[in-house]
């Protein structure tokens, strides 16, 4: 009976232990599994771990999920399922702070400033009171400085909005003088642009705005894009859906058995390693298990419909687990199918009823401006009716606004400006807006 009682305290012991490490592996994308996992090497001598990053992740992806048509993702056009950043804009940035621009240290203090106070799209967005108080100077001594950015890579950086952004990149510009001025006019009044289509140099100006980057840093933000999938999704030759964990991009842990000591201390850093093992393992059985409930749930996604209403509960009822636990499982992961690559957390919606999803909405909503006339864009109220009479639900105009702005998508007012300047609604997504 005692052995019992030591063998089942042994056990449970164990299993804490796995737990320990399985939950911060299990919330980790795989991208930072490695990182995950250092406090547990690091004290660790009788652990080698050998990194998974080695190739690119797209030459290992089946030729199902690469050459997949009907994507409807915004990065499904092309699967980077891992890409490496080489600079960042703001290394970029750095670099060019030297002494032909920013000749004295201050001026560069100040470089630096603007630099640090820059928004993810490149806009500056800093408080010019906190920050010349800050360094001593005035607003004048620090506009003067910032203005410099214009002369810096990507041409527009550091503006405070899209007019000043589009004047920097006007100055670089190669236009004649009578396009120069108009463009100059057109840029300040955007939201008249069509007052000006008469004017004999409208078609060279407008040639010159629409190459215009905006926002500024969009090159770099959309080239530090970081997705390592952890699952893959496809239908293979049979016609049988597969679901494959990318456990290519695990780390590789080597134990030494062969310490050659036998100590108390030996033995308990071979039963941490194991756990840590079994974790990783624990890992990979888990997130395959949510793949098959996914495939289970969404399968008609999968063959070209729409994302059902599935919760987290349902899924935290299948595991026994709480919702909580299973939200964080999910987070910062991917899945990787021919529809194009999907954030795991994007096949668990909230329903609107018990037959529509609000993703289905999303889809619908975003079809429906995409088909939208250019010279009359549909009105929130409008999207609202033709919402409400596809799915025969009710829903209220704010609602709409709210999905709208989710997806990025101007009101229909300052869509019509972008149409006018001839940018599509792709562009307009990817990164195009008005501000």
């Amino acid at each position: 009976m005692a052995l019992r009682t030591s063998q089942n305290v042994e056990g449970k012991t164990k299993l804490s232990s796995t737990l320990r490490n399985w939950l911060p592996i299990l919330h980790s994308g795989l991208g930072d599994l490695e990182e995950a996992m250092a406090p547990f090497v690091e004290s660790n001598p009788l652990i080698e771990v050998k990194s998974g990053f080695e190739e690119n992740f797209e030459k290992k992806l089946p030729k199902k999920i690469l050459h997949g048509q009907g994507a409807k993702n915004p990065q499904s056009e092309k699967i980077e399922a891992l890409t490496i950043q080489k600079k960042s804009l703001y290394e970029a940035l750095d670099e060019q702070i030297d002494g032909s621009l920013f000749p004295t240290p201050l001026s560069q203090d100040i470089a630096y400033s603007v630099v640090e106070n820059l928004d993810e799209d490149g806009f500056f967005e800093g408080n010019m009171d906190e920050l010349c108080e800050k360094l001593g100077v005035s607003e004048e001594e620090y506009e003067i400085v910032r203005k410099r950015f214009a002369y810096l890579e990507p041409i527009g950086i550091a503006a405070k909005d899209v007019k000043e952004c589009f004047q920097f990149q006007l100055d670089d510009a190669t236009i004649s003088d009578e396009a120069y001025t108009l463009a100059r006019k057109i840029i300040n009044s955007l939201e008249d642009i069509h007052s000006f289509t008469n004017e004999k140099s409208f078609e060279e100006a407008l040639k010159v705005i629409q190459s215009f980057r905006n926002p500024p840093g969009i090159e770099y933000f959309e080239d530090s894009i970081e997705i390592i999938c952890d699952l893959m999704i496809y239908f293979n030759e049979d016609g049988g859906i597969e679901v494959k964990i990318n456990d290519t991009y695990y780390p590789t842990i080597t134990i030494d058995t062969n310490y050659g000591v036998e100590h108390e201390y030996v033995s308990a850093k071979i039963k941490e390693a194991k756990s840590l093992v079994d974790a990783l393992d624990m890992r990979r059985a888990t997130l395959y298990k949510v793949g098959l409930m996914i495939v289970e749930y969404q399968y008609e996604f999968f063959t070209g419909g729409s994302i059902k209403p599935l919760t987290l509960k349902t899924l935290a009822d299948e595991f026994g687990h709480n919702p909580s636990t299973i939200s964080r499982a999910i987070a910062n992961k991917y899945i990787a199918c021919e529809r194009g690559i999907f954030a795991m957390k994007e096949f668990f919606t909230t329903a609107i009823d018990e037959d529509v999803s609000n993703a289905a909405i999303k889809e619908f909503l975003l079809s429906l401006v995409k088909e939208e006339p250019h010279s009359k864009p549909l009105s929130d109220m409008k999207l609202l009716d033709m919402i409400q009479d596809k799915f025969k639900v009710k829903m209220v105009r704010r609602t709409i606004a709210k999905y709208r702005k989710q997806l990025n998508i101007a009101g229909s007012s300052e869509r019509k400006k972008l149409y006018l300047l001839g940018v599509s609604l792709t562009t307009y997504i990817n990164g195009l807006r008005l501000k």
